[in-house]
């Protein structure tokens, strides 16, 4: 019980304060601009497919996924899959969100070294996420020899810190690939694209306050397992 109610459990909070902040910015920003249609009258899947055609993806196929703001680029199948209602939706935040995603597509065409380490750090992430709790809590519970096991603990989860850093860089470089092409094409008016770069910025905001989360969550472990000396 002490490892989930000490004190270090404070830390936690800003970063909590600042995630529902975000959840609650990105999806003020869609609901405000995905009731304002687009001048350009294109739906985000014709987005999509233009912007990929136009930089020499063709080959990246679109496909309709349900829910909502689940859109993503999914670099093993080569797949760009857009939620129901951005695939469809004429407005200006479906447009900016479809442009997002084929951002990714493009930073996946061109090589984008950070889209590239990410992608390959992936499973290492993953692994790490999955094993660093249970280890940490088996050594800060039983403590003694096993007391390794929170440094192994920590180790791994700094894993998943490494990953949400680099993911920064990875959206906000989409989002401004995203913007300068809209621009570039003429597919929204200046006041569209002022709209549009709202709804990504607001967007970045939950990957900035999952990255604080992590950095603040492996603080929480550092200072634990400190405590054990």
């Amino acid at each position: 019980m002490f490892f989930f109610w000490d004190w270090t459990f404070l830390l936690l909070i800003p970063a909590l304060i600042l995630a529902v902040y975000a959840q609650s910015k990105v999806k003020g920003a869609y609901a405000q601009y995905s009731r304002v249609r687009s001048g350009s009258g294109m739906t985000g899947a014709q987005v999509a497919r233009n912007l990929l055609d136009r930089n020499g993806l063709s080959q990246v196929r679109i496909e309709r996924i349900p829910g909502v703001l689940s859109d993503h680029y999914d670099p093993r199948t080569g797949v760009l899959k857009l939620s129901e209602d951005v695939y469809s939706s004429r407005s200006v935040a479906a447009l900016g969100i479809a442009a997002h995603e084929s951002g990714h597509a493009i930073q996946h065409g061109v090589g984008y070294s950070p889209l590239m380490f990410r992608n390959s750090f992936v499973p290492v992430a993953n692994f790490g996420s999955s094993l660093a709790f249970p280890l940490f809590i088996l050594g800060f519970l039983f403590s003694g020899p096993l007391k390794v096991l929170m440094d192994a603990g920590i180790i791994l989860f700094s894993l998943a810190v490494v990953f949400h850093v680099v993911t920064l860089p990875v959206e906000l470089d989409a989002s401004r690939r995203a913007l300068a092409l809209l621009n570039r094409e003429g597919i929204l008016a200046p006041n569209e694209l002022t709209a549009a770069r709202k709804v990504l910025n607001a967007a970045a905001w939950t990957y900035l306050a999952a990255a604080a989360m992590a950095a603040l969550q492996l603080l929480r472990l550092i200072l634990l397992r400190g405590q054990r000396d």
